[in-house]
């Protein structure tokens, strides 16, 4: 993968990730056959409830006024149901109103039944929550305030608390003023918290997103390279042929039946291309047993090359730390390429002259360690950094000369080099340098057997 490619890919991700456009994104679209089951859970909730207290306690309330207000919510449902299919997806300023509806339905019921005297007040939570968890956060505000207004109002304004026939229970007004307050921060609490979890994990998702978006991507791009090296490797041969035979023929010093032999030949190298050129096509993966491997100072060498074009000199060094350990030969996975070419370029964006590249080897482990003299991370954002959206740039240096490279970061690229790494079996450590010089330190370390690969010629290794 190039240079070029990595920036079209990275400025793609930037571009849909800012606009809100990531794949398979249903952020702010809330399935109807969702609210249609909440809202018959509630009204069977409150049928119960209405029921229970009217002909089981023996309280006198309303009957004819609730059963009209639960009704109302039913034949809203049925309509529903009716209208649209169920699996529709409604837009966040629809669903915010039918939550709208379900406060107010909520709020009559409570103003019939003893207004903040009535303990189901809480259930003005419900749809809040439902909204915080789903909707735009201007629709949760509003839904927010509305919820704030009929709790005000029901503090002090509603019909009497069913109770015994004869007798009229009278709460301290201290009791109903601590009650409202309880629910105006429960409101405020339950709506902060469920948004903060779902934005949460619509950014969680959205950033694996594009972390299987690069990793489709850079698989496909490898695949390709594996095409193209062992196209060259196993068309060299009869090319070759081809060439001297035409040579020959072009010399035209020859009897006619070495020209026809020599145009047979021709005949049947150009069919032993074509073979070739048919196995290959039918073998997508590029896993041949040469081209799919690397010695791991050669792996090294094709992550940095894409980079070289920046104003920063790369050193790589290969260390055994163990005299009797040779040197492994690394699969040519994806994953390990374009993980370490995010954490490469990064150290290559703040480094001032140089990035150095230090892997280490023995008989059980395979460590890669990454360190520029840059200014190194942040102590705020240090902790935070492999996570999503979490950045230690607002710009990129090499904005001033290529202003489609530069951009503000976004924190993708170490979520992404951090994540593609881990699935090959990695653990990453992310900090800065410790030998008192200043700078970024990144270290990666694997199982040995995770990502070596097997001799090439099983027969030859022993």
């Amino acid at each position: 993968m190039t240079m070029s490619d990595d920036r079209v890919a990275m400025h793609w991700l930037r571009r849909n990730f800012l606009a809100g456009r990531m794949p398979g994104d249903q952020s702010g679209q809330v399935r109807l056959q969702t609210l249609v089951i909440l809202r018959w859970m509630a009204i069977a909730g409150q049928l119960a409830a209405v029921l229970l207290v009217h002909f089981g306690l023996g309280f006198p309330l309303p009957l004819g006024l609730c059963l009209a207000v639960i009704a109302a919510s039913a034949w809203l449902n049925v309509f529903l149901t009716l209208r649209y299919r169920s699996a529709t997806r409604l837009p966040d300023w629809q669903a915010a109103v039918y939550l709208a509806i379900d406060l107010a339905q909520l709020a009559v019921l409570i103003f019939l039944t003893g207004g903040l005297e009535n303990p189901f007040a809480l259930l003005f939570m419900a749809p809040v929550t439902i909204s915080a968890a789903t909707l735009s956060l201007a629709s949760t505000a509003l839904l927010l305030l509305q919820a704030f207004t009929y709790v005000t109002l029901l503090a002090w304004f509603h019909m009497p608390l069913p109770w015994r026939p004869g007798e009229t229970p009278q709460l301290p007004e201290l009791y109903v003023t601590g009650h409202w307050l309880a629910l105006l921060l429960g409101l405020g609490f339950m709506a902060a918290y469920a948004w903060r979890v779902s934005q949460e994990s619509r950014r969680m998702s959205a950033a694996l997103a594009a972390t299987q978006l690069v990793l489709a991507r850079a698989q496909r791009l490898s695949a390709l390279d594996g095409l193209a090296a062992a196209a060259a490797h196993e068309l060299g041969t009869p090319l070759g042929t081809i060439s001297l035979v035409s040579k020959e023929l072009m010399r035209g010093k020859m009897s006619e039946q070495e020209m026809k032999e020599d145009l047979a030949l021709l005949n049947s190298q150009a069919e032993r291309c074509k073979d070739i050129l048919s196995r290959l096509s039918k073998r997508p993966d590029g896993t041949d047993a040469i081209y799919s491997r690397l010695p791991l100072h050669a792996l090294l060498d094709e992550v940095v090359a894409p980079h070289r074009d920046m104003d920063v000199a790369f050193l790589i060094e290969v260390v055994a730390d163990d005299g009797e350990a040779s040197e492994p030969e690394i699969w040519r996975r994806p994953e390990m390429l374009y993980g370490l070419g995010n954490f490469i370029e990064n150290a290559a964006d703040f480094a001032l002259e140089e990035v150095h590249l230090a892997a280490h080897y023995d008989r059980h482990h395979v460590t890669v360690i990454i360190t520029d003299d840059g200014p190194g991370f942040a102590p705020d954002v240090l902790e935070k950094l492999g996570e999503p959206y979490v950045t230690t740039r607002p710009r990129s240096k090499r904005a001033s000369s290529d202003p489609e490279s530069g951009h503000e970061g976004m924190g993708l690229g170490f979520f992404i080099g951090k994540t593609l790494l881990e699935r090959t079996g990695a653990t990453v450590e992310i900090g800065n340098r410790t030998d008192g010089r200043a700078g970024a330190r990144l270290s990666m370390r694997w199982p040995r057997r995770a990502i070596e690969a097997e001799p090439a010629f099983p027969a030859l290794a022993e």
